[in-house]
């Protein structure tokens, strides 16, 4: 009992609010999850959110159990999508197939859809790394191995895709990174964010120097929180700057400004016409015709 003898009850709201769409996340939610245990809570909640509810945003109320787990299940399924694509690049691959219009396909299924079913370097973040790898100690306490053995390998396949950009580039460079240059092009987790947790573009930098190459990033907001964490990287103003002198030219965050690079133009400061488009976002015809050769993964 509260102080002047109102009753306390516990209720569980879980948020869905994508990084870089907070505001409008919490505005406009597409749904709002209540988990309660009387009328009561459920109503206060209901006042809480009188304006959405107002509009149409649809309202699921639940026992706080199931409450809490859809969170973690909704990104759980969000990063077994994106491994499932990037296991269907490694295999397209390996049989001679094009990622990119297998996705297209895949997702004019309504089951299926279009979003989350872009193959690449994987993801990264603050939340869905931390939030699979979380379910998967949970579902272990619980004793569901089949939950747990999904997750790990969701996990793996995601975590193989920085090896797999590594091996490209080792093999572009001639089986040696060791005093190559690298120009790198993003180290945000993603594009309109400068957050660089679990940054997959930052981590293959990180691996790509400790190998031996001499890399150059460029991002456009990320920077500085990337130099606090890989201080060893150069770390250059524009992406000429960046791929002055490169023998590899590496696409790891897929941000509209490097979709608006004249390859042309770049090609005049680099000292090979390399590209890894590790985001299979780019225009590898226009590259191509700008006497580039374009490695992608998943493509042929």
């Amino acid at each position: 009992m509260a102080p002047g003898g109102d009753l306390i009850e516990l209720a569980w709201n879980p948020e869905f609010l994508r990084e870089g769409f907070a505001v409008q996340d919490s505005l406009t939610p597409d749904r709002i999850v209540l988990g309660v245990t009387s009328d009561r809570a459920s109503e206060r909640l209901r006042q809480v959110y009188a304006t959405p509810l107002a509009a149409g945003v649809p309202l699921l109320v639940m026992d706080l159990e199931t409450a809490e787990l859809v969170k973690v299940a909704a990104n759980a399924f969000l990063a077994t999508k994106i491994s499932f694509i990037n296991g269907m690049a490694e295999i397209c691959e390996a049989a001679g197939a094009d990622v990119i219009p297998l996705a297209e396909a895949l997702g004019y299924d309504a089951r299926i859809g279009r979003r989350f079913l872009s193959p690449g370097l994987g993801f990264g973040g603050g939340c869905l790394p931390k939030d699979i790898r979380a379910f998967r100690a949970t579902a272990s306490d619980l004793g569901v191995s089949s939950v747990v053995s999904l997750l790990t390998t969701v996990d793996a396949i995601n975590l193989g895709r920085r090896d797999r950009v590594l091996a490209l580039a080792r093999e572009t460079a001639g089986g040696t990174l060791a005093g190559k240059r690298v120009a790198a092009l993003g180290v945000s987790f993603k594009p309109n964010s400068d957050d660089v947790r679990d940054s997959p573009s930052l981590a293959v930098c990180a691996r790509l120097a400790a190998e031996g190459a001499i890399v150059s990033v460029h991002d456009p907001v990320a920077m500085p929180n990337a130099a606090r964490k890989q201080p060893e990287l150069q770390y250059a103003e524009s992406v000429f700057a960046a791929a002055e002198g490169a023998d590899i030219v590496l696409h790891l965050t897929e941000w509209a400004d490097y979709r608006a690079i004249d390859p042309a133009a770049l090609a005049r400061v680099v000292s090979q016409r390399v590209l890894i488009d590790a985001r299979c976002s780019l225009d590898a015809g226009l590259w191509r015709e700008a006497g580039w050769t374009v490695h992608l993964l998943g493509r042929p």
